[in-house]
């Protein structure tokens, strides 16, 4: 996981420090860095804040060991997550009853899969979730949240395919206060090329279920397709955090930095598998230690 990108910063960091080089130099070193990153879908705009302060530091000549330029690094890159509002879906989920929340994202990023292993998690923590399908054009979409439904004993709330969504998630809602579950996870539709639409479709569901948060599931492997879908989503929707899936499998690193980054949005989790369990919150800190060693 993100080894691409580890392997850069740390082969930066070692060309860096194995002599005392020129500022030319160094300054070389670092628009290699920059390519380097930009080729692991590190967001422009994100190496653009890096390397500047990296040239800061030169420039002052505040950087005179191995250690100094790799804590300089970390405290770069944490920098980039501060002042993004924390937020904790299962604590908020105490507060209100029902609790909703509405998932965004195109097509095979792992959205109904996502949407599946929350509601065991929601379960595991003793609440009693709802998945509501409200993907009406896809053929077989709640099909497959019904399945996913019938494999962990949850329930799933469907409709007919051409039906209005936003009708499903109103009856949704009506059911669910009626037999006292606490949580609904909306599925919605995702079609591959975007359109006005799936927007509109998107924004009437938003106006109907006032959704306490709304969630977009991106697939890290899209590299820098994610940031573009996270980019459109949160202009035409609105955007509360991000789930990356298929993180396990994702060797580059730049798609949680850059999403971050771009939107002031937190990450709130990880996919790191196909099984139901294999959801993890995202960590800062967790990150951090995958992209950079701690030391040297």
């Amino acid at each position: 996981m993100f080894s691409k990108l580890r392997r850069v910063f740390t082969n930066f960091i070692e060309k860096a420090s194995k002599k005392i080089f020129s500022k030319k130099e160094l300054f070389e070193l670092i628009d290699e860095l920059e390519l380097s990153l930009i080729e692991n879908d590190v967001a422009y705009e994100v190496v653009e804040e890096l390397t500047s302060k990296l040239r800061k530091a030169i420039e002052e000549k505040s950087v005179h060991s191995k250690g100094e330029l790799l804590l300089l690094l970390r405290n770069i890159i944490k920098s980039i997550f501060e002042d993004i509002e924390e937020i904790d879906i299962l604590s908020e989920a105490r507060m209100y009853r029902p609790y909703k929340i509405v998932f965004l994202g195109v097509n095979g990023v792992g959205k109904t899969t996502t949407i599946a292993k929350l509601a065991k998690m929601y379960r595991d923590h003793g609440f009693k979730p709802l998945m509501v399908a409200a993907d009406t054009f896809r053929a077989g979409a709640q099909e497959q949240l019904r399945i996913h439904g019938e494999k962990l004993g949850l329930p799933v709330f469907m409709g007919k395919y051409g039906a209005d969504p936003a009708a499903i998630v109103f009856d949704a809602i009506i059911f669910a206060e009626k037999r006292g579950y606490d949580v609904l996870l909306v599925d919605t539709a995702g079609r591959m090329h975007v359109d006005i639409d799936l927007v509109e479709e998107l924004k009437k569901i938003v106006r109907v279920s006032k959704p306490h948060r709304k969630i977009l599931v991106v697939d890290a492997l899209t590299g820098n397709d994610a940031l573009e879908q996270a980019r459109f989503f949160n202009d035409a929707i609105g955007l509360d955090g991000v789930i990356v899936t298929k993180a396990d499998a994702y060797e580059q690193g730049g798609v949680p930095l850059s999403i971050a980054y771009v939107l002031r949005k937190p990450i709130l989790f990880l996919g790191i598998g196909q099984d139901y369990k294999d959801i993890k919150p995202f960590s800062v800190e967790d990150f951090l230690d995958k992209i950079l060693p701690q030391k040297l």
